[in-house]
């Protein structure tokens, strides 16, 4: 008997494990439960030991766990050689505890005791054994009225006389199945949220979802899908779900509905925290779709963000003053033809300018005014030639001592760097140097005062000619003036 007793406790216990509890409100005051099962009847009694049984229980609620309950069974014996057929019927009564009570599915725990009653077929009376044992067993609800019961029970009674040799007590195995009907004063509870109709204030709860005491559903983070049901619970306040409760991102930027001010971003734009693209160089297109993120603010771009230069001269579309400049043309910083002077000319081909106007006071280094128009064209002439770097060297006549002479044409030659500094502030003062000949380096005869006035003279001098042959090679010059 053991054996049988010790699997159906195990399987009893694995299923209990196995099969979710969902809640159900449960505070019938009464049950019946009518049922069948088989018995184990001892080997020393009976030469068929198992043998089908019907019968049923009553029960009685005394708290939410537990149950006075009584009981009954009837099962019949084939007879034997020397034996009529044998009737045993037996009740009793006991208590009985709900271990999981308000779940649908409920262990429990039951003991008790009774009559036996033994009675043989055409007998007179039968004869009354008092027996006593317990079980364990399991009920599942499948609604508020109506559940399951399956347990296993051991009975223990002392034989009549005529089935044995002597008086002791013997062991009696049942497993019992039936249906449990609830007897009136059940609780309903429609939504199934496990809090009965008459104490739930949100009667109508979807089915899943988690609620609190009063029956009301709980959402924790504020999504409008109830916990329980929400699919994605934590979703961030103020953020759009859908209805399983997830955020969703429309514009796909990173940024959730909700929580996106700007929800119509293209895809592939870079945003911010706020869900707004950025534009970092302003020219219409957004950074993360802009293949020119520097753009020069007033350029025109085109659909990927880079600059239009209709005439290819270097100057972008907008910025260009002159939008049909011809091909090849040098352009200024405004996009227009550069004219090239002369003494620009002379620059590029000699790598030298010379002048022979420029008028100081006599004897001293103070530039006259009327020299100023030239000094001013050849600053913004050197201004265009960053990479050049140029002496200025001042000259004189022979008239007067050499040191005097080499003096005057030093303070004459810084006075001229001075001027173009100050005049063209895009000159860089590193790129200058100036140096007083005095009368050293004559180009004309100083007997004459023709030859005097060509040896008196300030020159622009390249000294570095390679990078002048490199600017001449990058460079096309527009017609002279």
């Amino acid at each position: 008997m053991r054996s049988v007793f010790s699997p159906m406790l195990l399987a009893l216990a694995i299923l209990w494990m196995a099969v979710p509890a969902p809640a159900f409100a449960d505070d019938s005051p009464a049950w019946f439960v009518p049922g069948a099962g088989v018995a184990w009847i001892p080997n020393e009694l009976l030469s068929e030991t198992t043998r089908p049984h019907v019968g049923g229980i009553l029960g009685f609620r005394l708290s939410p766990s537990w149950a006075l309950e009584g009981r009954g069974s009837y099962l019949k014996t084939p007879s034997t050689i020397g034996r009529p057929d044998l009737y045993m019927p037996h009740a009793e009564g006991g208590l009985t505890w709900f271990m999981n009570e308000g779940k649908s599915f409920s262990p429990y725990v039951t003991a008790g005791a009774g009559v036996a009653y033994f009675r043989f077929q055409g007998a007179g009376g039968g004869q009354k054994e008092f027996d006593y044992g317990g079980g364990v067993g399991v009920r599942g609800r499948f609604s508020e009225q109506v559940a399951f019961r399956t347990d296993v029970r051991g009975l223990r009674y002392r034989a009549p006389a005529p089935l044995t040799d002597g008086d002791q007590y013997y062991n009696h195995i049942e497993i019992f199945a039936g249906l449990s009907f609830d007897l009136g004063g059940a609780a309903k509870d429609l939504d199934r949220d496990g809090i009965a109709d008459k104490v739930d204030k949100c009667a109508g709860t979807p089915f899943g979802a988690r609620v609190d005491e009063t029956g009301c559903p709980i959402d924790s983070d504020g999504d409008g899908v109830y916990d329980g049901i929400d699919a994605c619970e934590g979703t961030p306040k103020s953020a759009t779900a859908d209805a399983r409760g997830c955020p969703t991102d429309t514009d796909a930027d990173g940024v959730l509905d909700g929580l996106d001010r700007c929800p119509n971003t293209p895809a592939g734009a870079t945003v911010d925290a706020s869900g707004c693209s950025a534009d970092s160089d302003q020219d219409g297109v957004e950074d993360g779709l802009d293949r020119c993120p520097a753009t020069s603010k007033g350029c025109v771009v085109n659909s990927n963000g880079c600059p239009t230069d209709t005439d290819a001269d270097g100057v972008c579309d907008g910025l260009d003053k002159c939008s049909d400049t011809p091909n090849g043309a040098r352009v200024d910083v405004d996009g227009c033809p550069i004219v090239v002077s002369e003494k620009e000319t002379q620059l590029l081909d000699t790598g030298m300018i010379r002048i022979q106007n420029i008028n100081f006071e006599t004897g001293k280094s103070r530039i006259l005014p009327e020299a100023e128009r030239i000094l001013d064209e050849i600053g913004n002439i050197l201004a265009r030639w960053p990479e050049l770097r140029i002496e200025i060297g001042g000259h004189t006549d022979s008239h007067g001592s050499a040191a005097r002479n080499i003096a005057l044409s030093t303070a004459r030659a810084q006075a001229v760097l001075d001027y173009l500094l100050v005049k063209v502030p895009e000159l860089e003062p590193t790129q200058f140097t100036a140096e007083g000949y005095g009368a050293s380096r004559s180009i004309g005869d100083n007997s004459t005062e023709l030859g005097r006035a060509l040896n008196r003279r300030v020159e622009f001098k390249v000294l570095n000619k390679e990078a002048l042959k490199r600017e001449k090679k990058k460079s096309s010059l527009a017609p002279r003036e």
